[in-house]
């Protein structure tokens, strides 16, 4: 855990963008840097919450526990905020992130973010664009789980993974066959002989940990019919 100088920051969100020289010496003030190896518990669902976190770097999950096991909300790459609806609609965390990969994250006082959004229309405008952007996500996800079946799932994950987390075409999966199968509300067997399937029809290229997608626009017409 560190202080920083958030007026030295390269990864300022698109909101900080918008704060005066004073406000992002002030939200420096009140703000740590932490750093997380993979599969450490950024923050805990049911945990009390008095910050707003911002991912600076790194990959992370959102989990929600259910009735039966644990569910994967989203993956979300840097630099995103996390938990806003969550701490600011609660003094308790509805759902836990866990870092993926080597993450570093800022813990933000609450009192002084809130300051931030009462006195730049700007910044708060940019949150709630965030917060409305991450809300249409979800709702496409509901329907993409509820109404398609299982190849059409995966076919629309990886296009996601690699279009929006990964960017590119070709990438190192840090979710294991476990994460995508709870992802996806499956099992572990069926997401390995799914995966293999692609490969055999030529859609994909596995190596180890290692996916190229190859058939981009057959992905996407799976995704859009399965």
């Amino acid at each position: 855990m560190e202080r920083f100088k958030c007026t030295d920051c390269r990864v300022k969100s698109s909101a900080a963008r918008f704060l005066s020289d004073e406000q992002v010496y002030e939200l420096g003030s009140n703000c740590v840097e932490v750093h997380f190896e993979p599969g450490e518990v950024i923050f805990k669902q049911d945990a009390l919450s008095s910050n707003i976190i911002y991912l600076k770097e790194g990959l992370a999950k959102l989990t929600m526990k259910g009735p039966y096991k644990d569910q994967i909300l989203k993956i979300v790459r840097a630099p995103v905020y996390l938990g806003i609806p969550t701490t600011v609609g609660d003094k308790v965390n509805h759902y836990s992130a866990v870092a993926i990969n080597r993450a570093s994250a800022c813990f933000i006082d609450l009192d002084t973010f809130r300051k931030m959004v009462f006195e730049n229309g700007n910044f708060a405008w940019e949150i709630i664009l965030t917060l409305c952007k991450f809300e249409l996500q979800q709702f496409h996800r509901c329907i993409n789980l509820t109404q398609k079946q299982l190849n059409g799932k995966l076919a629309g994950t990886l296009l996601d993974l690699s279009g929006n987390i990964y960017k590119s075409d070709s990438f190192r999966l840090d979710l294991s066959r476990n994460d995508l199968a709870e992802m996806l509300g499956t099992s572990r067997e069926s997401i390995s002989r799914l995966l293999n399937e692609f490969a055999d029809e030529g859609l994909i290229r596995l190596s180890g940990k290692e996916i190229t997608i190859l058939e981009k626009e057959k992905l996407r017409d799976i995704s859009r019919t399965g």
